[in-house]
């Protein structure tokens, strides 16, 4: 700063070239330090580099720690570990042994998560052997072969110092052909947990037990009084029958202090199955189902297991809440389905578990938050939203983990899951290695956490909405062994909610940006809320006509809420289908309700009456429907004196209604009629039917035409009549006593005179009435005679 200060071309003066100096001296001096205290570590580097030169064998051997017993060991214990090793290298290891070292006690938790990620031994760090007494030799281990071992040494020769978590760990010693010297070629970290005395301050744990499934029931029943309904599969059946996954679930959550979570789909699915049910098959096939003796089995254990327990119910078939926030909010009526699913939530399992659930909890995916997922979670009447720590992180650099429980606005409580914990049982714990491992590190965090301060803390732990059996026997085992832990006790859900809050814990929800990508790949499309809101507007337009609407809309309202559930995540191909089938059917359910398709009517007159028929296939009756009938061309044909006119329609279940409209013709020829039906709402209902009218009316001309013959047909019969008279009068003049030819004829006499009429027809020559074809006073017909013929292509209509 002194050497800018003076100006250019000038020398710096005595003063200032003293302070430069100096001022160089005084930077340097840190420079010089840290090149001498380099110069001083460089051994030590260098030794390190060779440690890690020489590890690079140590993983050689592969080291399972299958059991640790007990897990939290006391005074006077004896720590057992037993385990396999397996030679992974191409060299047979001879001269090799087991043996336990214990490292120092880790005060923080992210060390935790540091000693257990780390593979390679590194000496010094992990601690030399706890004696020769204490391991187990093996002459030689044969690439690819198992070896069993189990290693037992007293608590008191560990030399545990202060309360806290140590590793542990087991390694495997020996020598090769081409390394010959004893070195560690494998080794497995674990963890020990040591607090013998009762803590001053427990932490108070809540743990959710989760009974959630995927979806099983589709939207199909039978048409039978009971509906009986369809499964997809008979996947449920094997979930709840013994040694299944919810059977695991069931069985040992009953015995642990927990907080059940349901999903209320999963009750109402296995209650269903403990009556008559079918399975979907091939197209349209299905097979009867046989699982009711398991299911009832199930849901009696299940009533047992939760009589006394804090019950606390999802919304109706999980649904899945960042999906709704982020794609489903700009479909209309999407929050609706949201509202109907935890509206149906706490009746369900009443019915189903004869408990009184809480209903006041929105548990998001993985408990990721934002903004939106907690408006959408809030929206149907939750006010406490479970979300996880690793979403909602800390800004205030705590030094300890807060409690759950976060005031975030709204009178809406965030309670933070501890992501450590939570996530501890997740991935392939089939192996006994690696549940051991997922225990102990579990217990490790829970006593770090503990250990992190004096102050009373309720801490909540949501694992993975379903666990597999594995899973669940570790999370059982563990939490056993926590629940008799010197420093944590247990609390419900409700009260770690109620906790007092950490004023220093953060309250600030992330930003939409914020939700993890990798969550937000998974999640239900908008296309899949604007399906659902599709299937919304045909139940609403069919539901209208029913005689017993709850037959049709309980089934597909609980279809849509499966449609947005959770445990479509990672599979989008199965959520399609899935809506697609419950759309589907519903179309079928409304076909079943149709107009009769009709060929050309003929219309043979001024009018006439036009049958339309309505069906109804469904097995209830329908009504609050209106038929209308419409000419397109009122000129030439008017139905009911009007271009259109309309009439109610109710059919019986099974059954067909033929409706008849009045009808007028004006001319001659084809008229395009159509036939529509409406709910009363004015919504149109099915197909229309299109239909051509053929008009064929008498003309006048045509009229006198007839007229005209018939007149000329009368004449000739009665010339013909007055001709034979003649010729029988001249016979009889000509032959007096021949035979009579009018003998079927009476003579008039006084026994049977004829009328003044008779005679003065005879006179003037006009036929008897007995003998005229057609009454003079009859009106002209307004349609053709009636025929026996075979009618022509076109139906016929009544008159």
């Amino acid at each position: 700063m002194a050497e800018a200060a003076d100006f250019q071309g000038t020398c710096p003066s005595p003063a200032r070239r003293w302070l430069r100096r100096t001022g160089a001296l005084l930077a340097g001096a840190p420079l010089l330090a840290g090149l001498l205290q380099l110069s001083a570590t460089a051994p030590a580097g260098a030794a390190e580099q060779t440690s890690a030169k020489a590890a690079s064998g140590s993983q050689t051997v592969s080291v399972s720690v299958d059991s640790l017993s007990p897990s939290i060991p006391t005074d006077g214990d004896t720590l057992t570990v037993s385990g396999t090793v397996t030679n992974n290298g191409k060299q047979t290891v001879t001269d090799a042994h087991v043996g336990l070292r214990l490292g120092q006690a880790v005060s923080t938790r992210s060390a935790i998560d540091t000693v257990a990620n780390r593979t390679d031994y590194v000496q010094g760090v992990d601690g030399s052997e706890i004696g020769d007494k204490y391991t187990e030799k093996f002459a030689k281990l044969t690439p690819g072969v198992a070896e069993p071992f189990t290693l037992s040494v007293p608590v008191d020769k560990l030399d545990l110092g202060d309360d806290g978590v140590y590793p542990l760990g087991v390694s495997l010693s020996g020598q090769t052909s081409a390394q010959p010297w004893e070195q560690v070629l494998g080794i497995q970290r674990t963890f020990l947990p040591w607090q013998p005395d009762e803590a001053d301050t427990k932490t108070k744990t809540t743990y959710l037990w989760p009974l959630i499934s995927s979806v099983h029931m589709t939207a199909q029943t039978g048409s039978n009084e009971q509906q009986t309904p369809v499964f997809l599969n008979d996947d449920l059946a094997k979930e709840i029958s013994p040694g299944g996954r919810l059977d695991q679930m069931l069985s040992l959550g009953k015995d642990l202090d927990v907080t059940w979570v349901i999903d209320p789909d999963l009750l109402a699915s296995v209650d269903a199955m403990t009556s008559s049910y079918k399975i979907q098959g091939a197209g349209d096939t299905t097979t009867t189902g046989t699982h009711q003796a398991v299911a009832k089995a199930w849901l009696a254990e299940l009533q047992s297991a939760v009589a006394d327990k804090e019950v606390v119910a999802l919304p109706f078939a999980d649904p899945d809440l960042a999906s709704l926030a982020h794609n489903g909010t700009s479909v209309t009526g999407s929050l609706s389905h949201l509202k109907d699913a935890t509206d149906v939530a706490a009746s369900t399992v009443e019915t189903v578990l004869h408990v009184t659930p809480t209903t006041d909890f929105a548990w998001p995916v993985n408990g990721a938050v934002d903004s939106s997922i907690i408006k959408v979670a809030t929206s149907a009447g939750a006010d406490k939203v479970i979300a996880r720590s690793d979403s909602l992180q800390e800004t205030g650099g705590l030094s300890y983990t807060p409690s759950a429980a976060r005031p975030i606005g709204g009178g809406t409580t965030a309670v933070v899951a501890d992501s450590r914990l939570s996530t501890a049982f997740e991935g392939d714990l089939t192996r006994a290695g690696a549940a051991t491992l997922a225990e102990q590190r579990f217990l490790a965090q829970s006593l770090t956490l503990d250990l992190q301060t004096d102050k009373q803390r309720s801490i909540v732990v949501a694992p993975q909405r379903m666990p597999t059996a594995s899973q669940a026997q570790a999370m059982a085992e563990a939490l056993t062994t926590l629940q008799g832990s010197t420093w944590s006790e247990s609390q419900d859900l409700t009260a770690a909610a109620k906790a007092k809050p950490d004023p220093k814990a953060t309250t600030r929800i992330p930003s939409s940006s914020s939700y993890p990508s990798s969550l937000r790949r998974q999640e239900l499309p908008k296309s899949a809320f604007e399906q659902i809101a599709a299937t919304q507007d045909k139940l609403d337009n069919f539901r209208v006509i029913l005689t017993d609407e709850s037959r049709v809309v309980t089934p597909f309202g609980r279809a849509m809420n499966r449609e947005m559930s959770t445990s479509w995540r990672g599979q989008a191909g199965e959520a399609t289908n899935f809506r697609q089938s419950v759309l589907d059917y519903l179309d079928d359910l409304t076909n079943q309700v149709k107009l009769i398709d009709k060929s050309e009517t003929k219309l043979s007159g001024r009018s006439a009456t036009i049958p339309v028929t309505v069906q109804n296939n469904l097995v209830q009756g329908v009504d609050h429907l209106i038929l209308r009938l419409t000419s397109t061309n009122p000129t030439r044909l008017k139905i009911k004196g009007k271009a259109y006119t309309e009439q109610p329609v109710t059919v019986n279940g099974g059954h067909s209604q033929s409706v008849k409209f009045t009808t007028s013709a004006n001319a001659n020829g084809k008229v395009g009629v159509t036939a529509q039906l409406y709910t009363e709402d004015g919504q149109e209902y099915g197909q229309a039917v299109n239909f051509d009218v053929k008009v064929t009316e008498v003309t006048a001309t045509v009229m006198l035409v007839i007229g005209g013959g018939v007149l000329l047909l009368v004449l000739a019969g009665f010339r013909m009549y007055t001709h034979r008279k003649r010729a029988v009068a001249r016979q009889a003049e000509e032959d007096p006593d021949g035979p009579d030819d009018e003998a079927a004829e009476e003579p008039e006499g006084p026994e049977n005179p004829k009328s003044p009429q008779d005679r003065l027809k005879e006179e003037s020559g006009t036929p008897s009435r007995a003998d005229d074809p057609e009454q003079p006073s009859d009106p002209t017909p307004d349609t053709a005679p009636e025929s026996a013929d075979p009618s022509g292509t076109g139906e016929r209509v009544d008159r």
